[in-house]
């Protein structure tokens, strides 16, 4: 069909722009506002200045048209490169293998086989505040838990297909995971003594990442429609995140601080990122030799982490651009998925409920027996009325905000505020209303007139005695 050189394709539909169409002597264009950019031929969306410049590891902050990097508590900042480096122990990274579970430090200059009676690739999550990891062999419809520290195997779960991704939420004590042969994402409870499936009806879904802050479960499916999802914790509320440009998607993960999630496609032999909305995508390493069949991700401080099955190393590169790429272990034999363990990766924060406008003072309780899974909150006296109702699969597991640091102190800033609210107004009551003295009635020991608040004379209040005996005694003690 020929089309007229006059003809202006932008008077239907606007020629698809989500903005401005821009009508050509032969065809159209697509344009933007100031403030953003295209995306693919049709679509702007709004410019991200941090994102642009992609040179903060962690917090950006833009103004004034600068840049200032900062990092999240538990990493401290490197001034002279913009880096940020976790507090505490090195971190070290985890896989397994044909030759067993492997660690190796994320620098390439430590490596130890962790546990060689468990040899197959495959993927892996870890519980960190245990050094726990979490591991399914290929082809088999079993998780098992394994102890870092070597002492220790465990089978978890019995499922139903093989298993091809798995996540850990820290938070609320729960495992998810994948099943191709089921077309499924999956939950249970840590200790394998309940599960259910969860979302349902997907094309050979293969990988599953999970952002228990944000209450966000997200997963890749490597079918005839390649597309990264995400939804709640209890599967509802789905949105796409990619659904163009990708092919065979086999490894999720989280940068947290910056709200990224990475993916790396065999496929298209790459390793890509976007935010948590879908925008800002961008193709971080690309072919390179060692991408030729990539399978295990992980992002951690300012590097990607990942296995590689055609030259059987375990590599890492710069997470903004790709660059500075290292191999920090060669010769290993069917290298599964990559899991990076250290403290500040896993911090204590707020439940699911919390986000709803309720503080967990007490426990939350994960019900995994009703339609979705559900996170309530249990005060002590809810506890009391409906502890009969509570299904015997579910878990009632211990709040983060009782430890929260961040909690603690603002409830003491909250009492010391009131506490010295309080003896103010008190202080002014008596100034106001207190009977007139003689020079000689005021006139005490120094103990007894340093405080206003400690005044003798029958309008005592029986509180004020209390206080003024307990600072006479203090002092008594001190002498």
């Amino acid at each position: 069909m020929c089309v007229s050189a006059d003809q202006n394709e932008c008077l239907v539909d606007n020629g698809g722009c989500s903005h401005r169409c821009v009508d050509q002597p032969m065809g159209f264009l697509c344009d933007c506002p100031s403030n953003m950019k295209l995306v693919g031929d049709s679509q702007c969306e709004e410019i991200d200045p941090c994102l642009e410049s992609d040179v903060c590891d962690q917090l950006c902050v833009h103004m004034n048209g600068s840049l200032t990097c900062d990092c999240q508590e538990g990493y401290q900042r490197i001034q002279t490169t913009r880096e940020c480096k976790a507090k505490g122990e090195e971190a070290q990274l985890v896989f397994p293998s044909s030759q067993g579970i492997q660690t190796i430090s994320v620098t390439g200059t430590e490596h130890r086989r962790l546990a060689l009676y468990l040899p197959g690739s495959g993927p892996v999550a870890t519980l960190v505040s245990n050094r726990t990891l979490y591991w399914a062999r290929p082809g088999r419809s079993s998780v098992y838990r394994v102890s870092l520290d070597g002492n220790k195997k465990d089978l978890v779960l019995k499922v139903e297909g093989s298993v091809s991704g798995l996540a850990v939420d820290w938070i609320h004590q729960l495992l998810y995971w994948t099943s191709m042969e089921n077309g499924s994402v999956n939950v249970g409870l840590l200790d394998g003594s309940a599960q259910r499936p969860l979302i349902t009806g997907l094309d050979r879904p293969s990988a599953v990442a999970v952002d228990p802050f944000q209450g966000l479960l997200l997963w890749a499916q490597c079918g005839s429609s390649p597309q990264i999802e995400r939804s709640s914790l209890q599967g509802r509320d789905r949105k796409p995140l990619v659904t163009s440009s990708i092919r065979f998607p086999v490894a999720l993960s989280l940068d947290m601080p910056r709200q990224l999630l990475y993916w790396v496609d065999q496929g298209m032999r790459s390793i890509s990122r976007v935010n948590l909305e879908g925008r800002h995508r961008k193709t971080v390493v690309e072919s390179n030799g060692y991408l030729d069949q990539p399978f295990g991700l992980a992002v951690f401080e300012g590097f990607l982490y990942w296995s590689e099955e055609v030259t059987h190393s375990i590599c890492r590169a710069n997470k903004h651009n790709g660059g500075n790429l290292q191999v920090l272990l060669s010769n290993v034999t069917s290298p599964g998925g990559v899991v990076i363990v250290q403290p500040a990766l896993q911090p204590n924060g707020p439940s699911v409920c919390r986000h709803a406008g309720t503080v967990c003072q007490q426990e939350y309780v994960v019900d995994l027996l009703s339609q979705s899974p559900q996170f309530d909150c249990t005060c002590s006296e809810k506890k009391q009325n409906t502890s009969q109702e509570i299904p015997v699969i579910s878990r009632t597991v211990p709040a983060t905000s009782v430890s929260d640091p961040a909690f603690a102190g603002i409830l003491s800033l909250i009492m010391f505020l009131s506490v010295l609210l309080g003896g103010m107004a008190l202080w002014w009551w008596r100034e106001e209303f207190r009977p007139s003295r003689s020079l000689m009635e005021q006139s005490f020991s120094l103990k007894e007139s340093q405080d206003p608040l400690i005044i003798q004379g029958p309008h005592m209040g029986q509180n004020t005695c209390l206080v003024k005996d307990t600072l006479l005694k203090r002092d008594g003690d001190a002498e």
